[in-house]
């Protein structure tokens, strides 16, 4: 395990979701300072917001490559291409591990129902859970990305 994914499994473990898990583990990559961060990536965990639809730490990935590669404008479609082309092949390298990208799959098994209240986090809560290890692989997807593919030049 790299120390970058031990951040984010100890992230989660402190009680951020899995999405600002894996958002606030890039914080020095993105730039993006950890308040910010933390506030953004806030509401996808749960699989977007407790709705256990994409994973958190995936959208987490998904949102570390927007910063990282996003378009900003609307008519550069070549930038478009590339940054949609860069979240599949992140969304298939986890889907071929886990076989989803959906929350309640990911989480079979709970018999806990929806809501839009947060599950308290206690040790049951972290037993019961893969999240931690979602974190964790999906820190180490995102890593392995972009020590292939990072780009210093962000202008479109």
């Amino acid at each position: 395990m790299t120390e970058r994914q031990q951040k984010g499994r100890q992230l989660f473990l402190e009680g951020y979701t899995c999405s600002q898990a894996v958002v606030l583990s890039f914080s020095d990559v993105t730039g993006l300072d950890p308040v910010t961060a933390g506030k953004l990536s806030s509401v996808f965990g749960g699989g977007m917001g407790g709705l256990r639809s994409v994973c958190g730490a995936v959208t987490g990935m998904f949102m570390v490559v927007g910063l990282l590669y996003g378009f900003p404008t609307p008519c550069d479609n070549e930038a478009k291409t590339l940054a949609y082309r860069r979240i599949r092949h992140l969304a298939e390298e986890f889907e071929t591990k886990h076989q989803t990208l959906i929350c309640k799959e990911l989480l079979a098994g709970l018999s806990e129902k929806l809501s839009a209240d947060p599950s308290k986090r206690d040790n049951e809560y972290y037993k019961a859970r893969p999240c931690a290890l979602l974190v964790e692989e999906a820190v180490g997807i995102l890593e392995q990305y972009l020590q292939e593919n990072l780009v210093n030049d962000h202008d479109c």
